[in-house]
């Protein structure tokens, strides 16, 4: 793993769809368990993380289509791949490319359920995506890039389509509970229905292209890890030893240095937070107001009092 400097900067290619079977439930097994240890690193300035989310194209010869229509938003008109002939000039890079068929690029996503008759769009998945992408940008801006996190998982426990409950309206509430700019998020997001590029959607279309070798990202999830894509389990204690290889020696934080990256619980002094794995039959705080029951690789994160003090986790 490349080490170039004192900070590892890492990026998660995922998706707010839950309804795509055990890929779905594999990205958010790891957003609930990962999150205390990304908080962790990035409170203390040690990496920095920044979520992207993948946009689909119609073919050409669908894009008049009713799918083709309920998969897209921005008047459903299909994105054209740079590497096709109607669009790549040898003269051009593939971002040019790409920018030169801009009159035709739009933003699509795979009909969740797989059937057009019924459940939800493709074009409500794009959405959601512009929006977690826009959360992200208001808590960066904020002073508070970690709070993605905490909507990322508030989002599938209050939010989820199997619930019927993917919708705007819980979006905003998950928002405000965190304490974000609602009127910021809804500016940085734009018209959906405007007959117009997205700039927060059009710069995920060029980071989806490879550069150097990073590789083009073309499935999800994908990690990528100082600039490589990483190749293992989506899995908390093998992504943490992924992300801890991408620090120079000397250098890693304490999460890196524990004796056990596999739940022994520690305390980063910088920020004053503690993390730790939750015992078997333990409950723990769900940050939605009550004790939940957490996952067996469940990672709570708790702000310690000066002195040391009870966590958040514990028998109830």
């Amino acid at each position: 793993m490349p080490h170039p400097d004192e900070r590892v900067e890492y990026e998660l290619w995922t998706n707010s769809n839950d309804e795509c079977g055990p890929l779905c439930d594999e990205q958010a097994a790891f957003v609930r368990s990962f999150r205390g240890h990304a908080q962790i690193l990035e409170r203390g300035g040690y990496a920095r993380f920044t979520p992207h989310y993948i946009t689909w194209y119609c073919p050409e010869a669908f894009r008049l289509t009713r799918q083709c229509q309920s998969q897209c938003i921005n008047h459903g008109r299909y994105v054209v791949h740079a590497h096709t002939r109607h669009c790549r000039s040898r003269k051009l890079s593939l971002v040019k490319s790409l920018k030169r068929c801009c009159w035709l690029c739009r933003y699509c996503a795979p009909d969740p359920e797989e059937d057009f008759g019924e459940g939800y769009e493709g074009k409500q998945v794009v959405v959601e995506n512009l929006r977690q992408l826009c959360v992200h940008r208001v808590a960066n801006e904020s002073g508070r890039p970690w709070a993605w996190w905490d909507f990322a998982m508030d989002y599938k426990l209050r939010c989820s389509m199997k619930e019927k409950k993917y919708s705007k309206a819980c979006a905003e509430e998950v928002v405000a509970s965190l304490g974000l700019s609602l009127e910021k998020v809804l500016a940085c997001m734009g018209d959906p229905d405007a007959d117009a590029d997205n700039a927060v959607l059009s710069k995920e279309q060029e980071d989806q292209i490879g550069r150097g070798s990073r590789g083009d990202v073309t499935i999800l999830p994908t990690l990528v890890i100082n600039d490589v894509q990483y190749r293992g389990k989506l899995e908390r204690t093998a992504v943490l030893r992924a992300v801890c290889a991408g620090f120079k020696e000397g250098t890693e934080p304490q999460v890196c240095l524990s004796h056990d990256r596999n739940g022994g619980c520690w305390r980063d002094e910088a920020t004053n937070v503690r993390a730790g794995a939750v015992r078997p039959g333990a409950r723990a705080f769900n940050g939605l107001g009550d004790f939940a029951k957490p996952s067996p690789d469940a990672v709570v994160l708790t702000q310690a009092p000066p002195g040391g003090g009870q966590s958040l986790a514990g028998d109830r």
